[in-house]
């Protein structure tokens, strides 16, 4: 008999999770650690805050994974012993044969003076409720969407959040002025010149106007302080630096690096069958630049993870590596979405397009919350 656990129940863990259990017998373990009770996709957190559904519409039970032959520990992790393949969950240590870590980026709003005091955390499911009353409340003024560090989760997200929550003013006729501010260049890198001017001439468009190369320092109430100078606000929705979990640093599965270094097609640690997912790992493109955090790749790595843990489980030599394809999906408002997508693990460059605008990305970015949430977190068909 063989364990397999999976430390993080998002994504890439799920995805882990459920694609070893379809590969192994029955008598192999397959243990999912979380201290959530429950998986919900990231891009909810816009809907609700922008007033659209509950955040409980978009979360499902991790508990129902028991049901698809998944053993879930919810819990704290204490330590992680990656050379023994080992993790300690609210005082129980739980040894495996092949241990993914899928822990994710840790949210670090206290490393900006002040965010926490004045800024909505836009990306914390916590602070979504309270932002979105400020949003409900709010009466005119200037909203400011702030991007406080690279990188961080979902790219398109905060040009979402901006482009969304002026059109759902103007709907209701508030008199409210916009800017967006970002530590980058351009708005999505990624992207290149022309794909950064389509997204920002958007912007524009909207009468939203948007700040390149500021790079916050500070946060009192009614201003941000930049390299700079300053900028003024009513409302501050804030995407915080992201950083990796105490516990994965700890561990020294990090090294001197923040994230974890990983090899880029099979998701290998430097420790032997441990493996790496999603956004605690930092995967370079052929461009020197690190690979986007989305969902998409945390998915895609887990599964490849799994078959590769399988392979090695059965007696086989692994064959399955990560290609880096993937997108994600910008919503633009009037009932349609834009498509950042394509290969970007590609040589000699990432080959990545922005593609829409359509009603049809919109309605696939609704199925997509829809099938993972069906898949992963109900009874089994």
């Amino acid at each position: 008999m063989n364990r397999a656990i999976i430390l993080g129940a998002g994504f890439g863990g799920l995805a882990t999770a459920h694609t070893l259990r379809k590969l192994l017998p029955a008598d192999d373990e397959v243990i999912l650690v979380d201290r959530r009770p429950y998986f919900m996709v990231g891009f909810r957190k816009t809907w609700v805050l922008l007033g659209e559904s509950p955040l409980a519409e978009g979360q499902g039970s991790l508990a129902e994974v028991e049901n698809h032959g998944i053993q879930f520990v919810q819990g704290r992790i204490d330590s992680i012993d990656p050379l023994n393949r080992a993790v300690v969950v609210e005082g129980r240590r739980i040894e495996a044969d092949a241990m993914v870590v899928a822990l994710g980026a840790r949210l670090a709003g206290e490393e900006i003076p002040g965010f926490q005091e004045h800024a909505y955390n836009v990306y914390d499911p916590v602070d979504i409720p309270r932002a979105a009353k400020a949003l409900r409340n709010f009466k005119g003024g200037k909203i400011v969407v702030g991007i406080f560090g690279t990188p961080y989760i979902c790219p398109p997200a905060p040009y979402e959040i901006a482009i969304l929550a002026q059109e759902t003013f103007e709907k209701r006729g508030v008199d409210a002025s916009f800017e967006i501010f970002t530590p980058k260049p351009m708005s999505l890198p990624i992207l290149g010149a022309a794909g950064c001017d389509v997204i920002e001439s958007r912007l524009a468009d909207r009468g939203i106007n948007f700040l390149p190369n500021h790079k916050a320092k500070g946060v009192e109430a009614g201003q941000i302080t930049f390299t700079t100078g300053r900028i003024s606000y009513d409302l501050l929705l804030g995407i915080p630096p992201h950083r990796s979990p105490e516990i994965v640093k700890e561990s020294g599965l990090t090294n001197s690096d923040e994230w974890v270094p990983v090899d880029p097609r099979t998701l290998e640690t430097q420790f032997e069958d441990v493996y790496a997912i999603g956004d605690v790992v930092e995967i370079p493109m052929a461009n020197g630049k690190p690979l986007p955090k989305a969902g998409v790749f945390a998915e895609a790595q887990g599964k490849i993870a799994a078959r590769r843990i399988a392979a090695n489980f059965k007696g086989e030599q692994p064959q399955a590596e990560f290609d880096g394809h993937g997108g994600c999906f910008l919503e633009i408002g009037g009932g349609q979405a834009m498509m950042v997508q394509g290969e970007f693990l590609a040589e000699p460059a990432p080959k990545v397009s922005l593609d829409g605008p359509s009603a049809k990305y919109l309605e696939d970015k609704r199925a997509f919350e829809a099938q993972r949430l069906a898949e992963w977190t109900s009874g089994p068909a």
